[in-house]
């Protein structure tokens, strides 16, 4: 037995070209951690938390970050942090797998 949450919960993701699969690695009453794993070309689409702050981990590949009017590529490891509202996405401009985890929190 492991405590760990994420191994399992993504090995099986490998999603299609322009496509996006997900996972839950941890739901309580304040705090949601999800799994992203973005294909080559799929794309979380901006959007914005109001009363919750949400931080990306960059866990594997290279993603374009996109925060209000900003975009940057990253290499995993990396932490972005998303503010109440800040308009927040990535997307995957590579030939590999991109694995994002983000932490909402709390949640609304």
């Amino acid at each position: 037995m492991t405590l760990d949450r994420y191994a399992d919960a993504v090995s099986d993701l490998n999603p299609e070209e322009g496509s996006v699969e997900t996972a839950e690695l941890v739901v309580t009453d304040d705090v949601l951690v999800k799994a992203f794993v973005l294909g080559p070309g799929g794309e979380i689409s901006p959007h914005e938390h109001a009363d919750a702050t949400n931080v990306f981990h960059v866990i594997e590949g290279e993603p374009t970050v996109i925060r209000d009017e900003e975009a940057e590529t990253l290499a995993a490891p990396a932490v972005v942090l998303n503010e109440r509202g800040a308009i927040h996405g990535a997307r995957n401009e590579t030939d590999g797998r991109v694995v994002i985890t983000a932490s909402l929190c709390p949640l609304p």
